[in-house]
């Protein structure tokens, strides 16, 4: 299990929201009201659009730097005020008891609006007890929702530590087939594994085959199984059955 420092990231994201937003709104959000039950906590979740506004964030490259430095994988690039503000609400929460932990904020996602599965899909690398959101996470990437799809995709480092290879390799090819950019997904090299190229290998035929042009980033997830030959005639669109190095 990843382990890092919740006191350290939550003092930084503290700082970034503190330099986006104005001192009545932060005194709102920071407020203690905020977490001191269930009934309160899913206000303020819901209402933090309403108190922060939905400007892009600025972060300082200092800032950039202590975040992945304290939890790597994870970036928070164009994010909203309200978007870092309920993630920063959400891993301030009490989650000593795990079934309670657990039904809140699975309560949460299941009549999340859009924005609402954004920040909670973008906050899976820092909740408490990350096996629990496993289910959630792979069901997430069946979403058709672009933002929702690239809150689990981007800079995210959740499925990479905790998908199963069927369900990582399911994003990884959803990535593809809705051009996403590809390399904004954690973990790719440590998660590279044959099956998903042969997945992809038949992905890049179905391309050639309907005059479609085939992103770079397939053969970089390729080119470990299979021979330079191989992967120089497939970039070609010459395909000759299996050409996976057994």
């Amino acid at each position: 299990m990843i382990t890092y420092n919740k006191e350290e990231l939550n003092a930084v994201i503290a700082d970034i929201i503190q330099d986006n937003i104005d001192p009545v709104s932060w005194a709102w959000l920071s407020a203690d009201n905020n977490i001191i039950n269930n009934t309160a906590f899913n206000t303020a979740f819901v209402m933090i659009p309403r108190k922060t506004g939905k400007a892009i964030i600025t972060v300082t490259q200092r800032q950039q730097e202590l975040l992945a430095s304290i939890r790597p994988g994870f970036a928070i690039d164009y994010w909203t005020a309200d978007r870092l503000s309920r993630v920063w609400l959400l891993i301030k929460y009490n989650s000593v008891d795990k079934d309670k932990y657990f039904q809140i904020i699975e309560n949460l996602f299941s009549v999340a609006e859009m924005n609402e599965q954004v920040a909670l899909y973008s906050a899976l690398p820092l909740l408490s007890h990350p096996k629990l959101w496993v289910k959630r996470c792979a069901e997430g990437i069946r979403s058709n929702i672009g933002i929702v799809l690239e809150a689990i995709m981007y800079n995210n480092p959740y499925p990479a530590e905790n998908l199963d290879e069927a369900a990582w390799n399911q994003m990884v090819l959803k990535a593809f087939f809705t051009e996403k950019q590809v390399d904004k997904l954690y973990g790719l090299d440590t998660r590279a594994n044959k099956e998903l190229a042969r997945i992809l290998i038949d992905y890049a035929k179905e391309r050639y085959a309907a005059g479609r042009e085939v992103n770079s980033m397939l053969w970089y997830l390729v080119e470990k199984f299979v021979t330079q030959e191989q992967l120089n005639n497939m970039k070609q669109g010459h395909f000759y059955g299996n050409e996976l190095l057994t």
